[in-house]
C-alpha cells in the first residue's frame, strides 16, 4: 500500500513539475507587468484631486484630454479639423486624435455604460497610459522568446521592467501622451512580422502556388503575413508618423532579399510575406486617410499607404528580377550590386520627379532616423535633441543592458559561421534595432523605442551564454542541482551585468524604475498657467463674440470644422491669443481660447518674430502680417508695412500671454526661430569687445537690444510708452519670478568679455556677463552678497502676464501758452492698480506741435464700462484716477502746464479722442519726476533678504548664464 502511495506521489510530483516547467512563465510574467503598472502609478493621489480640475504630467498630455473629451462627444468619431488652436487658420492636428484616443474613450464608455462622467474619464485616462505600458512585457515576452526561450523571454521582460529613462517618464500615470504606447503597438508589430517571415521561410509560398490558387498551401503564411499587416496598420493607427517602421520593414526586405537569392535560395518565400503584409497595410491605411492631399508623416494622409505599397512593390520586383537573372545564367553575386543601382537610380529619379516627396523622406530620415541634419524645431525641443553624450546617455537608460545587447546583435549575426541557422527574423531584429539605436541617438526621446530592442535582444545574448556554459535551467530542479561551480558563477555573472547597474546600490543618479515613478507629479508650466488661463476664459468674450459680434455659436468647442482651400474662415469676433509654442495646448484646454501657435510648432516663427520685434511699430506690423496671411519673418519693417497696407481683416489677435521663461531662458530658443541668434540681444550694440572695470558693468549692459523687444517691454516694462497693449491680468499663485544680471569678477576687479563682444560662458577659463537670468530669492541675496559677483539689474515680477491689444485713446489737446514749442514735452501718467494689489505708473511721451497742439495713445481706461457681456475684457487691472498731463517747455528756466482728464473705456477699444484742457502750474506734478517702478531694485533686495540663505554658490562656474531652454 505505501508503495503504491509513493508511486502515486512521484507521478503527481513528476506532472507538477512538468506542468510548471511548461507554464511557470505566465505567472512569472503576470507578476513582472504588475509590479510595472505599480511602479506607475505610485503616484496616482498627486493627479486624482478633489476639485476636478484635471492634471497632467506634460503639456501634449492636456491636448490629448481635448481630443479625448471631444472623441467622448462624438463617439466613435476622432477630431476631423481644429479650430481652436493656430489662428487664424486653424490646423489638422494629425497625430492627436487617433486609435489611442479611441481606445481610452472606448474603455470609459465600457466603465461608465456608455455614459462616462468627466470623472469617469478623467481617471481612466490616467490609468490608461500605466495599463497599456504595462501591456508591452507580452509582446516583449514573445519576441524575447522567439530569439531566447522561455528564458530568454523572461529576460527581456526584466529588463524592460527595471528600465528607467524615457520610457518609464513617459508611461506613469499622469502621462496622457500617445507617445507612452507607441512601443505596445510597435512590439506587437515586430512580433507579428517576425513570426511572418518564419511562417515564410517554412512554408515557402511562390510564385507558381499564387498563379496555380493553391489556397491551402499559402494559407499559413497568408493568415500571418496579414496579421502582421494588421499589426502595423495599428501602429501607424496610433502614430500616423509610424509610417518610419513602414521604412525599417523595407530595408529588412530588401536586405532578406537579397541573402536568400546570394546564398542560392528562392526570394519568392520571404516576397510573399512583403507582398501580403504590405498589401494589408496599404489598403487598410486608405481607409484611414483624413488629408487625401497630404504625404506628411504627421497626418494620415497619402504618404502611409504609398509607402507600404512602394515597399509591396520593391518585393515584387526583387523576386521578378532575381526570376529574370535566373532565366539569363548571370552570377547571383551581382544580385546586390543591381539592387543597389536600381535603389539609387530610383532616388534620383524621385528628386527629379517629385521633390516634395523626395524632401519630405530625406528631411523625415534625417531629422528622426539618422543624425545628420536635425533642423531648428527640433533643436528647440528638449527631447528632439540628440544626447550630448550617447553612450552616458543609454547607460543611464539601461545600464550595461545596452551593451549586453551589442553582444546579442554579434551572436545573432555571426550564428552562419558556427553552422547555425541563421532565420529571416535575425535579419529583421538586427535591422530594426541599429535603426533604433540610430533614432535614439538623433533624438533622446526615441529612447523609448531603444528600450523594446535592449530587451528583446537581451535574450538572444542569454540564450548564447547558456548554450556556451551547458546551461539547462528549464529541465527541472534537478538540472539546477547538477549544475557546476563554474556554471553557478556564470549565471552569477550575467544577472549582475545585466541588472546591477539598474538595482540600489549601483542605480544611476535617477533612481531604480521606483523611485522614478513615485516621483512624477503635475507639469509645473501647467500650474503655473493654470490661473491665468482661468481667468482668460472667464474675462475675455467667447471667441466669435469679440466687439459684440454673436458669432461664438459658430465655433462649438466640440464642434465638426471642415477647412476651406486649407484654412478655416474664422467668422467675425474670433480673435486669437499671442504667446510662445510651448503654451498653446495650454491655451486651448485650460482656458478654452484660440492660440496662435502650438506645440505642433505650428506658426512658431511667426510667434518669434512678434516677440523678438524691437519696437512696437514693427510687432504690430507682425500681427497685421499674421492676419493677412502674410509671411511676417525675416522681411524688414518696410516690407511688411507695404504687406498689410491694403489688409482690412478682421482676424486678429487680441491677447498676448507672456511668462517669466520665455522673458528669462526661453528667451534664446526664442530668437533660433528668427534669428539673430540670442549673443546679439544680451550684447550692446556699441561694446568693443575689450576688458571693463566691474563697476562700469552696469553702464555698458544697461542697454541691451533684448531690452527693446516686444517680450521685454510687455513683461518688464507693464507696456510703458506703449500705445496698443495694456496689461490686463498679471499672475502671482505660483509666487513671483525674479530675475538678475550680474557678471562674474575676475580678483576683484576686472570683467573679462568674448572677443566678439558677447558674453562668455562658464566653463571657458574667464569670468562671464550673465543677462536676465531667472533665480530664488535665495540665491539673489547670495549674488549680491558675494564678492565674486557684480549685480547690476534685479527686479521682481509676476509669473504670468496677460495683455490685451487695443486700438487706444487719443488725447489731444493745444498748450497755447506755450512759445517754444521746440524743446516742449508732453506726457500723460496713470497710476494703475493689478488684481496682485501691486501698483504701477504707465507713462506716455510725444512732442509738441509747432501750433502747440499734440496727440497722446494711450491704451488704459480710467474706468471699466465694458465687460464681456459688451464683448471685451472684463480687466483686472484698473486705474486709480485719472491721467495727468503735463507739458515741459524749456530747458535752463521750464515752464510747466497740466490737467486732468478721465479716458473711458468705450474710447480706448474704439480708438476714439478725449481732449484734455491746460493750465500754468508753477511746481512739476509728479509725473514730470516720477516713472515706472515695476523694477524696483530695493524692493527685490528686501525681499530676498527677508528670505535668508538656502545654498551657497561655490565656484563663479557654478552659476550658469542664460541660454535657451527649449521647451517640451
Amino acid at each position: 500500500m505505501s508503495t503504491d502511495t509513493e508511486h502515486v506521489e512521484e507521478g503527481a510530483e513528476t506532472t507538477f513539475l512538468g506542468s510548471w516547467r511548461d507554464w511557470y512563465h505566465l505567472p512569472v510574467l503576470g507578476v513582472v507587468m504588475l509590479f510595472m503598472l505599480w511602479v506607475r502609478t505610485q503616484a496616482y493621489e498627486q493627479f486624482a484631486t478633489d476639485s476636478g480640475t484635471p492634471a497632467f504630467a506634460g503639456i501634449d498630455s492636456w491636448y490629448h484630454w481635448r481630443t479625448i473629451n471631444w472623441t467622448a462627444e462624438n463617439y466613435p468619431h476622432t477630431m476631423p479639423y481644429e479650430v481652436w488652436t493656430g489662428f487664424p487658420t486653424g490646423t489638422y492636428v494629425g497625430q492627436f486624435g487617433t486609435l489611442y484616443d479611441q481606445l481610452i474613450v472606448t474603455a470609459a464608455m465600457i466603465v461608465g455604460l456608455g455614459d462616462p462622467s468627466q470623472q469617469t474619464l478623467y481617471t481612466v485616462s490616467l490609468l490608461a497610459v500605466p495599463v497599456m505600458a504595462s501591456l508591452v512585457a507580452i509582446p516583449v515576452f514573445y519576441a524575447g522568446r522567439r530569439l531566447g526561450g522561455t528564458l530568454g523571454g523572461l529576460v527581456s521582460v526584466f529588463v524592460i521592467a527595471l528600465s528607467t529613462g524615457q520610457f518609464l517618464s513617459r508611461s506613469t500615470v499622469g502621462q496622457l501622451d500617445h507617445q507612452a504606447v507607441e512601443p505596445l503597438f510597435m512590439a506587437i508589430a515586430v512580433v507579428a512580422m517576425m513570426v511572418a517571415v518564419t511562417a515564410g521561410e517554412r512554408e515557402k509560398p511562390i510564385y507558381e502556388l499564387v498563379v496555380d490558387r493553391d489556397w491551402i498551401a499559402l494559407r499559413t503564411p497568408a493568415i500571418y503575413s496579414a496579421l502582421a499587416g494588421l499589426a502595423l496598420t495599428l501602429y501607424i493607427w496610433v502614430w500616423p508618423s509610424g509610417v518610419l517602421l513602414v521604412g525599417i520593414f523595407g530595408v529588412f526586405f530588401v536586405i532578406q532579399l537579397t541573402l536568400d537569392y546570394v546564398r542560392g535560395g528562392s526570394p519568392d518565400h520571404i516576397a510573399f510575406v512583403g507582398v501580403v503584409s504590405f498589401g494589408v497595410t496599404a489598403i487598410l491605411t486608405v481607409l484611414l486617410i483624413e488629408q487625401s492631399g497630404s504625404t506628411s508623416p504627421t497626418s494620415l494622409g497619402l504618404l502611409q499607404p504609398l509607402a507600404a505599397f512602394l515597399v509591396a512593390a520593391v518585393c515584387v520586383f526583387m523576386a521578378w528580377l532575381a526570376r529574370e537573372w535566373n532565366d539569363r545564367g548571370l552570377e547571383r553575386r551581382y544580385y546586390p550590386a543591381a539592387i543597389a543601382g536600381i535603389i539609387v537610380a530610383a532616388v534620383a529619379v524621385m528628386w527629379l520627379v517629385l521633390p516634395g516627396l523626395y524632401s519630405t523622406l530625406i528631411g523625415n530620415l534625417t531629422s528622426r532616423m539618422i543624425p545628420l541634419n536635425p533642423g531648428t524645431g527640433t533643436l528647440t525641443i528638449v527631447e528632439a535633441q540628440p544626447p550630448d553624450d550617447f553612450f552616458n546617455r543609454v547607460f543611464q537608460e539601461f545600464g550595461s543592458a545596452f551593451y549586453t545587447m551589442l553582444a546579442g546583435l554579434a551572436f545573432l549575426a555571426i550564428r552562419p559561421l558556427f553552422g547555425r541557422k541563421f532565420r529571416a527574423e535575425h535579419t529583421l531584429v538586427i535591422v530594426w534595432s541599429l535603426f533604433l539605436i540610430s533614432m535614439a541617438a538623433t533624438q533622446v526621446r526615441f529612447m523609448y523605442y531603444l528600450v523594446l530592442a535592449v530587451a528583446i535582444v537581451n535574450a538572444a545574448f542569454v540564450a548564447e551564454l547558456v548554450q556556451l556554459f551547458n546551461l539547462d535551467l528549464e529541465s527541472g530542479l534537478s538540472s539546477i542541482r547538477s549544475l557546476e561551480t563554474y556554471q553557478v558563477v556564470a549565471i552569477v555573472l550575467v544577472v549582475l551585468l545585466l541588472f546591477a547597474p539598474l538595482l540600489p546600490p549601483l542605480a544611476q543618479a535617477g533612481g531604480t524604475a521606483w523611485e522614478v515613478g513615485e516621483a512624477t507629479g503635475p507639469n509645473s508650466d501647467a500650474t503655473t498657467w493654470e490661473a491665468s488661463n482661468e481667468w482668460l476664459q472667464e474675462n475675455t468674450p467667447a471667441p466669435g463674440n469679440y466687439g459684440g459680434a454673436d458669432n461664438a455659436d459658430k465655433l462649438d468647442y466640440y464642434g465638426t470644422y471642415t477647412p476651406g482651400d486649407g484654412d478655416f474662415e474664422y467668422p467675425e469676433g474670433a480673435y486669437g491669443v499671442m504667446s510662445w509654442w510651448d503654451y498653446g495646448h495650454l491655451i486651448t484646454t485650460q482656458g478654452e481660447r484660440i492660440p496662435h501657435s502650438n506645440p505642433f510648432q505650428q506658426n512658431a516663427r511667426s510667434s518669434a518674430a512678434f516677440l523678438t520685434a524691437e519696437s512696437e511699430d514693427r510687432g504690430e506690423l507682425v500681427l497685421d502680417g499674421i492676419a493677412a496671411g502674410e509671411p511676417v519673418a525675416d522681411r524688414s519693417t518696410d516690407e511688411l508695412r507695404q504687406a498689410v497696407s491694403s489688409n482690412e481683416s478682421d482676424e486678429q489677435l487680441r491677447y498676448v500671454m507672456i511668462d517669466y521663461a520665455m522673458a528669462g531662458g526661453k528667451f534664446g530658443a526664442i530668437s533660433q526661430w528668427t534669428g539673430p541668434d540670442y549673443g546679439y540681444y544680451v550684447t550692446p550694440d556699441d561694446y568693443s569687445g575689450q576688458p571693463i572695470s566691474a563697476n562700469e558693468v552696469g553702464q555698458v549692459f544697461g542697454d541691451l537690444p533684448y531690452d527693446d523687444t516686444m517680450t521685454s517691454k510687455l513683461y518688464f516694462d507693464d507696456a510703458e510708452d506703449m500705445e496698443h497693449y495694456r496689461l490686463v491680468h498679471e499672475n502671482t499663485d505660483p509666487g513671483m519670478a525674479y530675475f538678475v544680471s550680474y557678471a562674474q569678477v575676475s580678483d576683484g576687479q576686472v570683467v573679462h568679455i568674448g572677443e566678439n563682444g558677447q558674453p562668455v560662458q562658464p566653463g571657458q577659463g574667464q569670468p562671464a556677463v550673465v543677462v536676465n537670468r531667472r533665480v530664488s530669492q535665495q540665491t539673489l541675496l547670495q549674488l549680491r552678497n558675494s564678492p565674486n559677483y557684480q549685480v547690476f539689474d534685479a527686479k521682481s515680477t509676476a509669473a504670468v502676464k496677460t495683455f490685451e491689444r487695443v486700438d487706444g485713446a487719443t488725447i489731444t489737446g493745444t498748450a497755447d501758452s506755450v512759445s517754444d514749442t521746440e524743446n516742449a514735452t508732453v506726457a500723460a501718467t496713470i497710476e494703475l492698480e493689478t488684481n496682485s494689489g501691486r501698483t504701477f505708473d504707465y507713462t506716455q511721451r510725444a512732442d509738441l506741435a509747432a501750433d502747440g497742439s499734440f496727440e497722446l495713445t494711450v491704451p488704459y481706461a480710467t474706468n471699466d464700462e465694458l465687460g464681456v457681456e459688451d464683448g471685451y475684457t472684463n480687466s483686472s487691472v484698473e486705474a486709480t484716477g485719472n491721467y495727468t498731463v503735463t507739458v515741459v517747455s524749456g530747458e535752463e528756466d521750464p515752464s510747466y502746464y497740466s490737467g486732468e482728464t478721465a479716458v473711458p473705456e468705450s474710447a480706448v477699444v474704439q480708438g476714439d479722442s478725449v481732449d484734455v484742457s491746460l493750465e500754468s502750474v508753477a511746481t512739476p506734478p509728479s509725473n514730470v519726476t516720477g516713472g515706472n517702478e515695476t523694477a524696483d531694485e530695493t524692493t527685490v533686495e528686501e525681499s530676498a533678504s527677508s528670505s535668508g540663505n538656502e545654498t551657497e554658490i561655490e565656484s563663479t562656474n557654478a552659476v550658469a548664464p542664460v541660454t535657451a531652454e527649449p521647451a517640451h
